[in-house]
């Protein structure tokens, strides 16, 4: 993978989405799995509704994980310097979700040029799910 280059990057400029498909109870269901997340609230529909939810949600952490895809997918992991996110809002089963990224500022650390860049997870009508940002180092 080839680093995107520092100089031809300007603050605004939209790294490549991320549009993922519907998510689906079996996507839920394997990333309990794999997570070692449990709560019901992400796989049970009656207890989802006893809690007063119309359907089960997505893992946050799930999300979480997709604009970590993002990232790597236009950088090698070894380039993050750093990643944080807030939880907006819950997704829920049958979104479909795009994960976006956009220059927010050019800057070097110790001779070392990094960007760093405003993360989002949206359905398909706006709704921002998850924010966030991240640092990576650029060639």
């Amino acid at each position: 993978m080839t680093l995107p280059s520092f100089d031809a990057l300007q603050v605004g400029d939209a790294i490549p989405a991320l549009e993922l498909p519907p998510v689906s109870r079996l996507t839920l269901a394997l990333y309990c799995g794999a997570s070692g997340d449990h709560n019901p609230i992400h796989v049970d529909t009656d207890f989802a509704h006893s809690a007063g939810m119309p359907d089960v949600i997505a893992h946050g952490m799930l999300s979480m994980g997709w604009l970590a895809r993002l990232l790597t997918n236009w950088v090698p992991q070894t380039a993050i310097r750093d990643y944080s996110v807030r939880f907006a809002a819950m997704t829920q089963v049958h979104e479909k979700i795009t994960c976006t990224g956009q220059v927010t500022e050019k800057f070097e650390v110790d001779g070392e040029r990094r960007v760093r860049l405003s993360l989002t997870t949206a359905n398909a009508e706006g709704q921002v799910k998850l924010a966030g940002d991240a640092v990576v180092a650029l060639a």
